[in-house]
């Protein structure tokens, strides 16, 4: 137990010095192992390479790298005139464009922030112009960002079934009902908010001309989503490969179909992607040690059996892991709390009868909602920068979708079939 303590008082520590999460997890399990095991601190080292050597980790700075590029070759704004032809009309349309352009583009990008500043920069400064509140306008693109690591293919899902050694493709299935669900629930926000402020469409009743028209401009971006989803599950490749083919696709269609990817865009595209994922990689290789000594130590099983003990109540049980989750996602970055919490709380929900694929959703919807959620909120903090709206107005308007949220999340805990339905029928 002592050894529990100080593990993560460290921690703790580290993280409240700023200190970066992949050094945190370093420093902790390399102090814990000098002092309370005779192993050489080499296995740091060890650990954080071979965790590293792993086919699957190759998706994510494809993944990273293609989201980029679609960004820049015009795929967003092609997408936002889709959803606008579709449901523009409607008491809040605009509003609601927004949640479903979201959900359009997380099938492309894999990542929340990056995809509230590809269609916020469209559709906030659409809504002021439509005299929607301007804090209403970013609060509900922050949130709708978050679909980003819900709907597949999502960086979260990939890290968390690298961690958990589960399927991928099967992490992704179970990805695309909770996805929809949330962005109706939204939806259903948008609209009620809409009609008690009066809030007017954004465009007369759609034509099948007019959605045709957007239709065959969006289709290239569209086809994103069935190629990688399509590929994967008819064994055609691998997630990883479905990444290279998502880049070589977003070029093609970037730069010689819609002529709007030129070479500097495809440089600073590489130049983020390489940043990024470099700083990911190092976080995920010491989580691998990291994780290794919590196994070593039985720190895990204690935290299992401690949990149990709580109840008998399955019900209750993951209610408590809801609630330390929710907490933790508010100062802790979605990737990073992924990477240590899996190992910790995987064999308790194990234990439990839960499927490691279930709580794979559990465990993203729950960091998801940190997006929205002072003081970390980096979604927030990107609708932010764009509405110009401070984050103390945008905490306060971001309150009734984020209610929303978390009423998904716990549909989610307690109906499994919205997750593993699609994933059983597939198996």
């Amino acid at each position: 137990m002592a050894e529990s303590l100080i593990l993560f008082a460290i921690m703790i520590t580290c993280i409240m010095l700023s200190i970066p999460i992949g050094i945190t997890l370093g420093i902790s399990t390399g102090i814990c192992l000098w002092l309370f095991s005779d192993i050489s601190l080499m296995m740091v080292a060890q650990k954080a390479a071979t965790g590293l050597d792993s086919f699957p980790l190759l998706a994510i700075p494809f993944f990273i790298l293609a989201g980029s590029l679609m960004s820049a070759g015009g795929i967003a704004r092609r997408i936002v005139n889709l959803a606008d032809s579709l449901i523009g009309f409607v008491t809040g349309g605009l509003a609601m464009v927004t949640v479903l352009a979201c959900m359009f583009y997380a099938a492309i990008s894999g990542s929340g922030p990056a995809t509230v500043s590809a269609i916020g920069s469209f559709m906030i400064p659409a809504m002021k112009e439509r005299r929607y509140d301007s804090a209403f306008a970013a609060a509900i693109t922050a949130t709708a960002g978050t679909i980003g690591v819900i709907i597949p293919p999502s960086i979260p899902f990939v890290i968390y079934c690298v961690v958990a050694q589960a399927s991928i493709g099967d992490m992704f299935i179970g990805g695309i009902i909770p996805g929809i669900i949330i962005g109706a629930a939204l939806m259903l926000v948008c609209l009620v908010t809409a009609r008690r402020r009066g809030y007017v469409s954004s465009s007369t009743p759609p034509t099948a001309k007019g959605v045709a028209r957007a239709f065959r401009e969006a289709i290239f971006a569209l086809m994103v989503p069935v190629i990688i989803l399509g590929g994967i599950y008819s064994g055609i490749f691998t997630p990883t490969e479905a990444a290279v083919v998502a880049v070589v696709y977003s070029i093609i269609i970037g730069k010689f179909v819609y002529r709007e990817l030129d070479n500097a865009a495809i440089y600073e595209a590489f130049r983020v992607c390489g940043l990024i994922n470099g700083a990911m990689e190092f976080m995920i290789g010491l989580s691998m040690a990291f994780a290794a000594y919590l196994a070593m130590q039985q720190i895990p099983a204690a935290m299992a059996s401690w949990l149990l003990g709580l109840s008998d109540s399955r019900f209750v049980i993951l209610l408590v892991i809801n609630v330390i989750l929710l907490v933790l996602g508010c100062f802790v970055d979605n990737i990073a709390a992924v990477i240590i919490l899996t190992p910790i709380l995987l064999p308790v929900v194990k234990r439990l009868g839960v499927d490691p694929i279930h709580f794979g959703l559990i465990i993203t919807v729950n960091l998801a909602c940190g997006f929205v959620s002072p003081p970390y909120g980096i979604n927030l903090f990107v609708a932010s920068a764009i509405s110009g709206e401070s984050i103390e107005d945008l905490s306060a308007a971001v309150l009734p979708s984020f209610i929303a949220l978390v009423a998904c999340l716990m549909l989610f805990t307690y109906f499994p079939v919205l997750t593993m339905g699609l994933v059983n029928l597939a198996r």
